[in-house]
């Protein structure tokens, strides 16, 4: 007994000094280390048939069903893929076949289509018991066309005139001008603007969300914004928000005086779209668009990568058009979207390639019973992320490119990583110099290795093909650690040994 006892107390010990030391404590977590998906709440998954009211999944102009119940049902399925925040599209009340939020009848309910408040809360709960935070989208530019304001002599003088805007209109135009013919408000009308940022601030007191995307903020004069993003942050100080400012790099960086955190990346977004719809395409117009973007906003400020929002076709269509392979074309721009400088926000149904043109042909159901490829790739690429904070907070520095190929290195502190893309139809040799030597490349996604020679790396990549790599200290063969793992297994062996002879001699002859 005695033995067997020294046995067992010895397993445990050895085994502790066999495991190697983990990686340091992480930082704190900010917003640059999210990774986030953004929905429509009505297309994305229908978890309580009681509240689909009018809902009809057979028209794709009116509401198909999608609730707060089905959200929450699946937030399990988008923690697993590696998602830390989602964005909701707009969840208060709307005018009829108002699914995509844009019309609001009411800043102050939730749509009946989507559920209750007390649903909403109970989503917001749960994502923040899986540590996942809650964005919504803000629509303070208008309301919906069939609007009780509109009728209501107490608020005449809450919107601005009607009137088109002109395609070569001033800002002023811009900002007081009815977009898509919706009733525009008028937010230096004194109740207008309290009534908005009130109802801001009431939302974040009582559900806890954590952040805003703001929607249409080039149409909205930037003193309210400026307000806005003040009394937000007075009720939750860490809270979020993103700006939607459809415009080159020079317009956003002018509106970076207003507050906002982080802007979707739409200086970068038709380049993106252009180079990965098919093979064989330059990227050198992707780094440039990136470059010119870090140089008006720069590199502090937050850009939120995407390839297609609720608002343009799906860049699914674009691969489809030029007779590609989706997951293929998808598999190369996530990789991009991922290991580049920025917060990735993927669309719902990207996962799965979705397909479709200008909506409401890009707001199709979502399918969870389709093929999983795209979400195993895009849980490899979060768990990256999620090891690596060069992938997150590095510095980045292109080291090669060349037609459709590219390598570029992210540094933060010791660590480099390096990622190498080939975005063309054949394989890629590529010789690098530019690295510390005398040490070796270690690929994450597919398990490539490359060691240094003559103070060059000679990277072999395959073609529509992405690899992400550690430059760590060459291999060695740890003689110690293996004579520990062989002690340990040789105790085992022993201990079994000592059970099964001990079981033999107690049975019954």
């Amino acid at each position: 007994m005695r033995k067997r006892a020294l046995s067992l107390a010895l397993i445990p010990l050895l085994l502790f000094y066999a495991i190697p030391v983990g990686a340091a404590e992480k930082e704190q977590r900010t917003w640059k280390d999210e990774i986030v998906y953004s929905l429509l709440v009505d297309r994305f998954f229908d978890g309580d048939t009681q509240n689909n009211g009018d809902a009809n999944v057979n028209d794709p102009s009116t509401f198909n069903g999608g609730d707060f119940e089905g959200v929450t049902k699946k937030l399990n399925y988008l923690k697993d893929m590696g998602y830390t925040a989602i964005i909701l599209s707009p969840i208060f009340a709307n005018d009829a076949n108002g699914y995509h939020g844009d019309w609001v009848a009411d800043f102050y309910k939730t749509d009946k289509h989507y559920g209750t408040m007390e649903e909403f809360k109970k989503l917001v709960n749960e994502a923040h018991k899986r540590d996942m935070k809650v964005i919504i989208d803000f629509q303070a530019n208008n309301v919906g066309p069939d609007s009780a304001w509109l009728n209501d002599p107490k608020k005449q003088d809450w919107f601005h005139e009607e009137k088109k805007i002109s395609k070569d209109g001033s800002q002023t135009d811009l900002e007081t001008g009815w977009v898509d013919g919706l009733p525009d408000l008028n937010q230096d009308n004194e109740e207008t603007r309290k009534y908005l940022l009130d109802a801001a601030k009431w939302w974040i007191k009582e559900t806890d969300i954590d952040g805003y995307r703001i929607n249409k903020v080039q149409y909205v004069a930037k003193d309210f914004w400026k307000e806005f993003v003040d009394a937000v942050k007075s009720e939750k100080s860490n809270f979020y928000t993103i700006g939607d400012v459809q415009g080159d790099a020079e317009l956003i960086s002018s509106y970076k005086e207003t507050g906002i955190d982080a802007f979707m990346a739409y200086p970068q977004n038709a380049e993106l779209r252009e180079a990965f719809a098919a093979p064989d395409k330059e990227l050198k117009p992707v780094f440039n668009a990136f470059a010119k973007s870090e140089d008006e906003l720069g590199g502090n400020a937050h850009q939120a990568l995407f390839m297609d929002t609720q608002g343009m076709p799906r860049f699914t269509k674009d691969a489809a058009d030029h007779n590609e392979n989706p997951g293929s074309r998808w598999r190369m721009a996530l990789s991009y979207l991922y290991t580049m400088p920025g917060v990735p926000i993927v669309f719902y149904g990207s996962e799965i390639a979705l397909n479709g043109d200008i909506a409401p042909d890009n707001h199709k159901l979502m399918n969870f019973k389709t093929e999983q490829e795209l979400v195993e790739y895009i849980t490899k690429l979060s768990d990256l992320r999620d090891m690596y904070p060069a992938l997150v907070k590095g510095d980045m520095e292109l080291l090669y490119e060349k037609g459709g190929a590219s390598v570029f290195k992210r540094v933060y502190g010791d660590e480099t990583i390096v990622v190498a893309m080939n975005n063309t139809t054949e394989t890629q040799t590529i010789n690098l110099k530019e690295l510390e030597s005398n040490k070796e490349l270690r690929g994450m996604l597919n398990g490539d290795l490359v060691r240094s020679k003559d103070n060059s790396y000679s990277i072999v990549i395959d073609r529509e093909t992405t690899e992400v790599y550690t430059l760590s200290p060459k291999s060695i063969i740890n003689i110690p650690y293996l004579l520990v793992i062989g002690l340990v297994l040789l105790i085992f062996g022993i201990f079994i040994a000592l059970v099964i002879k001990r079981s033999k001699r107690n049975q019954p002859k």
